[in-house]
């Protein structure tokens, strides 16, 4: 072989392998929700995607279909870390399942986020959530409000041990017991994260008590599953309806009269925080131990207002098109 073959060799050999070495290096975060079917996680998956492209980094979503499939999250998470991914942010279905999990990453040295919901471990890099304790407490000044300081509510619960929610619930409960005392919580539900039990638990609440005076729902599939109720019973505007989160059809419901107010997230952002935070790790910063974003009430009063209308309908089909979900 002459030295000018050789030379054409190596040239040809760099050339033809280099940038397939580049795309091995580009570093993968996985993203996994609580669940994949609501909006809320769709607007979520959408903001991660997003701060992909920003960050040149690929993002691998994958998620249980449903909140309650704990099993089934701790397999995703375990899949990710024997996959080797560089970084990993996921939403606690439950605040004590993913513990043995988090400690495998740590040692795997994978950087880990919490996002949308907390855990009980400190085995993780940052936390990325709305501060739900406070908006809980927006809630129920919003519910004592609409109530004039008394009257008779019940609490339609998301799931048990899932975190953010019962932070809600605490705040809600809270801001009631300590400065509405003429208010008073006389019932309490699971929904399950599941829209039908959640009209189910609300008609069972409804029933038990006829003269309820309003109600707090903690979730997107709570708040869809109270105003199904309140419509099937012809008492929209007379039980006072405070929901939490945004699709469409609560945005309607709520212009329509039956729910009287939304707290809303920003899962867009919640999405996007999340895979900054573990690109900057990756680029050798220090980010935050904590995250704290703010939510918003909504009410048929500001829900045209373009900074309220950018949070309730983000442009996610602008980065879910195409995407498996």
């Amino acid at each position: 072989m002459t030295r000018r073959t050789a030379a054409t060799l190596l040239l040809l050999f760099a050339l033809g392998f280099l940038p397939g070495c580049q795309r091995a290096h580009k570093k993968t975060i996985a993203v996994i929700p609580k669940a994949t079917s609501h909006l809320f996680w769709q607007s979520v998956q959408a903001g991660a995607i997003a701060a992909g492209r920003d960050y040149d980094v690929d993002v691998l979503w994958n998620g249980p279909a449903q909140e309650t499939e704990y099993s089934r999250q701790i397999q995703i998470v375990d899949s990710m870390i024997a996959k080797r991914v560089d970084g990993i942010a996921v939403a606690a279905s439950d605040r004590t399942a993913l513990n043995a999990s988090l400690d495998r990453a740590a040692a795997a040295e994978i950087p880990v986020t919490i996002f949308d919901s907390g855990v009980d471990s400190s085995r993780y890099m940052t936390f990325v959530a709305t501060n739900n304790y406070l908006a809980g407490q927006m809630a129920a000044q919003k519910m004592a409000e609409l109530l004039g300081g008394k009257g008779k509510v019940a609490m339609l619960l998301h799931a048990p041990g899932s975190f953010s929610t019962m932070e809600r619930e605490r705040g809600f409960e809270d801001v009631l017991t300590k400065q509405f005392p003429r208010i008073s919580v006389v019932a309490r539900q699971y929904g399950m994260s599941d829209r039908a039990k959640s009209m189910g638990a609300a008609e069972n609440m409804l029933t038990a008590h006829p003269d309820l005076n309003g109600m707090f729902a903690s979730s997107e599939p709570s708040s869809v599953g109270a105003s199904l109720a309140l419509k099937g019973r012809g008492l929209s505007g007379k039980v006072r309806l405070v929901g939490f989160d945004a699709s469409e059809g609560l945005v309607g419901d709520l212009k329509g009269g039956t729910i009287d107010a939304l707290v809303v997230q920003d899962p867009f952002k919640i999405g996007y925080e999340a895979v900054r935070t573990l690109v900057d790790k990756l680029q050798g910063h220090t980010p935050p131990r904590q995250m704290d974003l703010n939510a918003i009430v909504v009410t048929t009063e500001n829900a045209d207002q373009p900074e309220i209308r950018s949070v309730l309908f983000p442009d996610i089909q602008k980065y879910l098109e195409g995407v498996a979900r």
